[in-house]
């Protein structure tokens, strides 16, 4: 009986270790869910008219590319961004407060359409919280 527990336990403390990934990177599905997120963020944004307005002018390949450096760094993955720093990036667009969780509202709903769970999604909006100071009515 004794041995059984052994190896029971020996299972279980070797069982759980293989394949629990590190990073929130890798708990939402790496770089692939990401770009899938981003896709799914320009198209939410692409049919909103009023946060649309924001981005008219933009390089949509650009903003694709950046958010994707982007939240791959801020979720624990092995990237650098090398874009503009949010203030800079939204400094003259006087974002709303209602415009700024308009967009976060689109942003969730690009994640719930890549299959990301509620957890997953607000430990991702935990990470961009900070940058709240920088975009907002800037």
């Amino acid at each position: 009986m004794l041995r059984h527990l052994s190896l029971l336990l020996a299972i279980l403390s070797f069982g759980g270790c293989a394949s629990t990934p590190t990073t929130l990177y890798d708990q939402l599905g790496g770089q692939e869910k990401i770009a899938l997120i981003v896709d799914n963020f320009i198209k939410e944004i692409e049919f909103d008219a009023v946060i649309f307005q924001h981005f008219k002018d933009s390089d949509v390949s650009r903003f694709r590319e950046k958010l994707i450096e982007q939240l791959c760094a801020e979720t624990g993955g092995n990237c650098q961004y090398t874009g503009d720093s949010m203030e800079k990036v939204h400094t003259g667009m006087k974002i709303s407060e209602s415009d700024f969780n308009r967009t976060v509202d689109l942003l969730i709903n690009a994640m719930t359409k890549a299959d990301v769970s509620y957890p997953l999604q607000n430990r991702v909006l935990a990470k961009l919280a900070p940058m709240r100071a920088d975009i907002y009515q800037r």
